[in-house]
């Protein structure tokens, strides 16, 4: 399948009919118009919890009991299901949605990624008051766009209780894509543990869900590589920091149960297609804090749109997806036979899977699972820093720690000179694997801001991140992601907002600049119609995905006027990522880490525009 075989040029709803008819095609929904659910064949197939359909929707939420992997579970339900139904909006309408609360503590539902009034958004003590047990609130706003969304609880730990679903919205012209058929692939993960339990021994003892730590044979085998002195050194800067090389997930499979579509691996849920056709996933990250890696072994993917928002197609044979991200991935399947859909969690625990195949109750074989990476130190000029004496060892303040194989387009001639440099920005650093070195011409303008589009220093836009080796396969990375057309505003930032990633990863503590939300003393303040460069740098050895509500982040990724718009943006150890905003939405709005229990121990900020 060629990039050919999927774009198209804009139609008319009436020239696409005409032409259906000329092949006898009988109607639009052969072209993609027509969403493929509607199709009695695979309605049942394209996501198993049931659909409602709006502008008029009514949700009941609940906790009850449902199995969950063969297991008795008392998740919160949305109309008698977790994760709930599927909501399928369509661009140009007035939504009108009705919740009623019937848990025994105050909810909401978050609309993730869709731009709508303030008292809309679903957030409790930011944009409303919440809804009380008993009372039934009606979220009412315009359908301003189409894509691949989700919406979830914004209350206290309710998402990692199974408060979330999938929010598909039809595009009200045709779509720049061919597809004849779609899945909507809704990854979460699961606990049997209630989740302030989960949380409560997050903060008692740092890698508490963390069984996959190195062993005396990892010892030797570093020693075979590396040598006893470097790999003594290794294991002395990592004790120092009281932290592990193998941090790359604060909850892992020791305890979640990972799920696609509410399905258990065992389950093995399946998605159906006819041979030649071609099939839209819509995949979305709903989970409370797992990344993944997802690929189809024997079928290549072609990425046609970001967290909702067309993009120039990109093939490949696997990309990570953060959590709150979503991807929609085009398939041609040609044979007869069943695909597996795997996504692995990032730090290789545990898995989601289902089948696509051409009749239900097929499988194929599942991928080898794949070794746990370590993070490395010293493509970060340990050795030259003194033992790192000046750095928050618990805190993680200026984070030196690197994935080994995420340094390859690091000037390691400049370890040197590392002594008076800022660790945390990375300046003096190539990651970007596109800008070159920090010292290269760039476009700046009088002010010495870059222009809009550039690529920071101190970004890896080129890299997957950690655990994936890019010679292995064909990985979508964020440097690839080119919008479909430029966005309406041009105008170059006015100004740049820099905010740092920290935390303290022994006492579970979380923040932005060093500040826990409860520590702050007022919001951000974005002026109303300003246009302004976001700068986020990771201060951490975790990833982070940033999300601010009511907004478009336009990721500066070096393709110019083509740059894409996403609402959650990946942040990897270190680096450093910039984003322009058009602060055209007048309230408050919420701008958080969307790793649940992040947010829930600090990583939190409140946007105001005015």
């Amino acid at each position: 399948m060629t990039c050919s075989d999927i774009i198209t040029h804009p139609l008319s709803r009436r020239q696409v009919l005409k032409g259906s008819a000329a092949l006898g095609l009988g109607s639009a929904a052969a072209m993609g118009l027509s969403p493929a659910w509607a199709n009695p064949w695979g309605r049942t197939n394209v996501y198993s919890k049931g659909v409602e359909e709006g502008p008029n929707v009514s949700l009941a939420i609940r906790r009850e009991s449902i199995p969950i992997n063969g297991k008795e579970a008392r998740p919160i339900s949305l109309n008698g299901t977790s994760p709930g139904p599927l909501i399928r909006l369509k661009e140009g309408q007035d939504a009108v949605l009705r919740v009623t609360n019937l848990l025994d503590e105050p909810t909401s539902i978050h609309w993730h990624g869709l731009i709508l009034p303030p008292g809309m958004d679903g957030v409790p003590g930011v944009s409303f008051a919440g809804i009380e047990p008993g009372e039934t609130f009606t979220y009412r706003f315009p359908v301003r766009q189409n894509g691949t969304y989700w919406y979830h609880s914004h209350s206290g730990l309710q998402e990692q209780l199974g408060h979330a679903g999938p929010l598909i919205i039809d595009a009200a012209e045709r779509e720049p894509f061919r597809y004849d058929r779609e899945h909507v692939l809704l990854l979460t993960d699961w606990t049997f543990e209630e989740p302030m339990s989960v949380f409560r021994n997050l903060k008692t003892m740092e890698g508490y869900y963390n069984f996959q730590e190195r062993t005396i044979a990892d010892f030797f085998a570093d020693i075979r590589q590396n040598g006893f002195a470097q790999t003594a050194e290794m294991r002395s800067m990592w004790a120092k920091m009281r932290m592990s090389s193998r941090d790359i997930a604060d909850v892992t499979g020791s305890t979640y149960t990972y799920l696609l579509n509410g399905h258990s691996p065992e389950e093995n849920w399946n998605a159906l297609f006819k041979p030649g056709e071609r099939v839209r996933l819509r995949v979305i990250n709903g989970s409370a804090m797992s990344y993944f890696d997802v690929r189809i072994p024997g079928l290549k993917m072609t990425v046609v749109a970001a967290d909702g928002q067309p993009v120039q197609p990109v093939p490949v044979d696997e990309f990570r997806i953060g959590v709150a991200e979503t991807y929609d991935v085009v398939v041609a399947p040609e044979d007869d036979q069943a695909y597996t859909i795997f996504a692995e969690s990032m730090d290789r625990s545990g898995y989601a899977r289902a089948t696509l195949a051409p009749r239900e109750g097929m499988q194929a074989e599942i991928p080898k699972r794949r070794q746990i990476a370590d993070r490395g130190m010293e493509a970060m000029g340990a050795h030259g820093m003194g033992g790192m004496g000046g750095m928050d060892h618990s805190g993680m303040s200026n984070m030196q720690g690197m994935d080994n194989a995420n340094m390859e387009e690091m000037d390691h001639s400049s370890m040197s000179n590392m002594g008076g440099m800022d660790h945390s920005s990375m300046e003096g650093m190539d990651h970007s694997g596109m800008g070159g070195m920090a010292s290269e011409q760039r476009k700046t303008r009088e002010n010495g801001m870059l222009a809009a589009g550039e690529v920071q220093p101190g970004s890896r836009y080129g890299q997957a991140g950690i655990g994936i080796d890019p010679n292995e396969r064909r990985v979508l990375v964020y440097r690839d992601l080119k919008s479909f057309t430029p966005w309406p505003d041009r105008r170059e930032p006015g100004r740049e907002l820099e905010l740092h990633l920290t935390g303290n990863m022994e006492r579970y503590m979380w923040s932005f600049d060093g500040q826990k939300f409860s520590e702050v003393s007022g919001p951000i303040h974005f002026e109303k119609d300003e246009r302004l460069r976001l700068i986020l740098i990771n201060d951490t050895m975790m990833e982070h995905p940033i999300h601010l509500h009511g907004m478009w982040m336009e990721l500066e990724n070096g393709q110019g006027e083509l740059i894409p718009r996403k609402h959650t943006l990946n942040v990897k150890p270190g680096e450093r990522v910039s984003a322009l905003i058009t602060a055209d939405a007048e309230g408050s709005w919420a701008f958080h880490c969307h790793l649940l229990y992040h947010m829930d121990a600090g990583m939190f900020r409140v946007v105001q525009v005015s």
